[in-house]
């Protein structure tokens, strides 16, 4: 049964029926007008990619239930990224909720072995401390409360007691000792620093005699800051030793033993030899500080990396075995552990993946891993991405369970692995995955509203032959808002290292949808010397840094170029930092006529100077052949772009900090003085206040700025 509800439109009503019909047309066209609003995009840009939220360091809970994890966020007015604390749950079916709000940066959440707290850092109290948060609810607590900055932290196996990393004057018996010392340096009128060996500075501090060591301190119930029954012990005294080491060595250098009674952790222990040795071992010190830390692996290269298995019998870690050579393979070990009353042994060494033509990169054990059998995860590099791989430590096979992008900080919680996740088109975000891989789910959208307007250029791999016919790998990235028929400019990165890869992850400095949404294609190669396609073709760089590189870099030009017809190869320009800013100097050179423009960022002019200015000499040393300069000056001049300048010609930007100490900024001096002298149209941006990298919010968006006006100065399409 239908009825028909007759209305009587009366003259009076008129007026009001018509003017609902304008009104609704008003809003009908409003609403048109911010739907084709919302569907208008726009590329990447500098401001854009400095205020990303940027996902880090996730912790699941004892329980499995929920992940914290750490949300960088940044304040332009202050000029500086923040940190705080964030929660959500391992089925991603509560929306993330912030746990921390306070105007200092809340960083490395560990979780407490009941569940019932998260540990962090803060520098709330006006030093970075060690501070409880109940996950019941209230306010944070100060654990901690240390006359020195604690840099780091872990919980003991029952939540009993903290190990903390703090810097400390080595011959002090106290925290105190070494904060008085500061006060009374710190008001003295004279300044000077005396040395009387090497490191003099490291990257980008210079060194004042302090050393990061290992303290613990026990927590005694969850009663606020320490007190004087409290005191920590200096686990690691008598170590001349940075533990863990410097510059980027943190807690996954650490590992309380399976007890609690001990740690075991990375150390380097070389004395005046330090600057050029890579032998870095591991070592064992009880809790209490009652016997001296013992070295436990005697390998002349790198052990780092260690980690107990779940049954308490196993400690596996990761080795390489050439000395002097930080990018060498990292292979996985697992050896027998026995703990007892009368110390600690380790068994024989089973190597897990010696067969694998593959760097480690990291691991973590299943929780039914015992007796030396079962599964291990591994993390990569591998073909231009980091994968996820599942390793069975009987039969030593590997499986890869996820291969596209980026992914970082993986662990298991219960039948599914967790993970962060990035691509050359999305930030990182954490994700999830059955145990095979299958069946991907998102746990959060954290940059969901700042990229809803935005559009990235679309990316692809490509291969060609390269060096003596051999597979090299690159990326292709369009111009975002690409049009087919169209021809665009093209930015050429090279990727530094040169031990490295431009892999397909999103990038904070070097991200190629900067120039994409700028409106150039971005080409990239993974030349010889490039790390995830095996240890020989990392290791064939090696005495050979000026010609098979620079030969994957002009094939792989050349096969982009024959591939792609809306590349304009009349419209180019070639950028690279570190490595790849010494690559702009040898192309300068040796490729004069490959560009129309470059651009060179922290970028290596001169070798013999380099090799006596720079900190770390066990890079060149391996690099050149293994000797030091004055032993072998021919292998260091054989690709010195100092020898090329008489054939530079191609307009150069040239970009440096002072505070880079791997390459100093006399490098970049000197780049800018022979462009100057020479007549080739140049620039030089200098920053006295940032590193190897440029790290300032507001600094990052002038260095793109700069950089893009460069590019189009010199690149015109049709």
């Amino acid at each position: 049964m239908t009825s028909t509800l007759h209305t009587e439109v009366r003259p009076g009503r008129l007026y009001f029926v018509l003017s609902c019909l304008v009104l609704l047309a008003q809003l009908l066209l409003a609403t048109s007008l911010m739907a084709n609003d919302a569907t208008s995009t726009r590329g990447l840009t500098a401001d854009d990619l400095v205020r990303m939220k940027r996902l880090s360091d996730p912790q699941p809970s004892p329980d499995g239930g929920w992940i914290v994890y750490v949300l960088r966020t940044t304040d332009m007015e202050a000029d500086r990224g923040r940190t705080d604390l964030w929660l959500v749950d391992t089925a991603g079916e509560v929306e993330p909720r912030q746990l921390t709000t306070h105007p200092a940066s809340d960083s490395t959440p560990r979780w407490a072995p009941d569940g019932g707290s998260i540990y962090f850092l803060s520098s709330r109290g006006g030093s970075s401390q060690v501070w409880r948060l109940p996950t019941t609810g209230g306010e944070a607590v100060q654990t901690t409360d240390l006359p020195l900055d604690v840099s780091g932290f872990s919980l003991s196996p029952d939540g009993k007691h903290l190990a903390l990393s703090v810097d400390v004057f080595i011959d002090c018996e106290t925290l105190q000792c070494t904060a008085e010392r500061l006060e009374q340096q710190s008001v003295s009128k004279r300044t000077g620093q005396i040395y009387d060996r090497l490191f003099v500075r490291h990257w980008d501090t210079w060194k004042d005699g302090r050393r990061s060591h290992l303290f613990v301190i026990p927590l005694h119930g969850e009663d606020g800051p320490s007190s004087e029954n409290r005191q920590p012990i200096d686990v690691t005294r008598g170590l001349d030793a940075d533990v863990p080491t410097k510059p980027w060595g943190g807690f996954e250098e650490v590992a309380w033993t399976p007890s609690g009674r001990g740690l075991v952790f990375t150390a380097r222990v070389a004395g005046r030899e330090e600057p050029w040795s890579t032998n870095f071992d591991l070592w064992y010190a009880p809790r209490d500080g009652t016997s001296a830390p013992a070295r436990l692996t005697t390998n002349p290269a790198w052990d780092t990396q260690p980690s107990f298995s779940p049954d308490g019998r196993h400690l596996a870690y990761l080795a390489m075995a050439r000395p002097g050579f930080e990018a060498d393979q990292f292979e996985l070990l697992l050896r027998p552990w026995t703990e007892n009353e009368q110390g600690v042994e380790l068994g024989s060494e089973i190597d897990l993946t010696g067969d694998w033509d593959r760097s480690v990169g990291g691991y973590f054990f299943a929780d039914d891993f015992a007796a030396g059998k079962g599964t291990l995860y591994v993390t990569a590099g591998d073909r231009g991405n980091v994968r996820l791989f599942a390793l069975d430590a009987s039969s030593r096979t590997l499986h890869e369970l996820w291969g596209k992008g980026h992914v970082r900080s993986a662990a298991r919680v219960g039948y599914r692995l967790i993970f962060g996740l990035d691509t050359l088109t999305h930030p990182v975000d954490l994700f999830s995955v059955a145990l095979d891989g299958s069946d991907l789910r998102r746990l959060t959208d954290v940059n969901a509203a700042g990229l809803e307007k935005i559009e990235m250029g679309e990316y692809e791999q490509f291969s060609f032959p390269g060096w003596n016919d051999e597979t090299v790998y690159g990326y292709l990235v369009k111009p975002a808002g690409f049009e087919s028929g169209k021809r665009y400019p093209v930015a050429f990165l090279i990727h530094g290292g040169p031990q490295g890869s431009f892999d397909n992850d999103f990038h904070y400095r070097w991200n190629p949808q900067t120039y994409a949404g700028a409106g150039y294609a971005v080409v990239t190669i993974d030349f010889h010397g490039s790390t995830g396609y095996g240890q020989a073709f990392v290791d064939s760089i090696r005495e050979h840094w000026g010609d098979r590189p620079l030969e994957d870099l002009q094939k792989g030009w050349k096969h982009a170029l024959e591939t792609w017809d809306f590349l304009d190869g009349d419209s180019a320009c070639a950028l690279g930092a570190s490595y790849g800013g010494y690559m702009i100097n040898w192309i300068a050179g040796n490729w004069p006529d490959g560009f129309d423009c470059l651009v060179n960022h922290d970028g290596l002019f001169d070798m013999r100077h380099m090799y006596y200015s720079t900190e770390e000499l066990w890079f060149p040393e391996w690099e050149m052949g293994g000797k030091p300069y004055f032993v072998t000056p021919e292998a260091y001049e054989r690709f010195n772009p100092v020898h090329h300048v008489d054939k530079w010609k191609t307009p150069m930007l040239v970009i440096h900090g002072a505070l880079d100490y791997r390459v100093v900024d006399t490098e970049g001096l000197g780049t800018f003085t022979a462009l100057q002298r020479r007549g080739i149209p140049s620039k030089l941006l200098f920053y006295p206040d940032e590193n190897h990298w440029v790290l300032s919010p507001t600094n990052s968006i002038q260095w793109h700025e700069v950089v893009l006006d460069w590019l189009e100065q010199w690149t015109t399409t049709n």
